[in-house]
């Protein structure tokens, strides 16, 4: 097992602990924390293990992370469908 996938297990297991704790801002500071720690873990995965693993990974931590990522989608969406939505 490489070094970037031991490191996004013990991310995700972070990322689980952290969600359990209450937080009086929805957690939004520990998911930005996540997200600054995860996208360079991110690629450095994929970088060591090739895309199928990368992907993996990367759905996994989309569920951990569902709130940021519902609303890149609507922002996305906002973007390409010209204000509407």
């Amino acid at each position: 097992m490489t070094t970037s996938l031991v490191l996004s297990f013990v991310w995700l297991i972070l990322a689980n602990v952290l969600a359990m704790i209450p937080s009086s801002d929805d957690h939004w500071r520990r998911a930005y924390f996540l997200i600054a720690v995860g996208l360079p873990l991110w690629v450095w995965l994929l970088i060591q293990n090739g895309p199928f693993v990368a992907i993996v990974v990367l759905a996994a931590a989309a569920s951990v992370l569902r709130w940021p990522v519902r609303y890149l989608l609507r922002w996305v969406r906002r973007q390409v469908g010209g204000g509407q939505a």
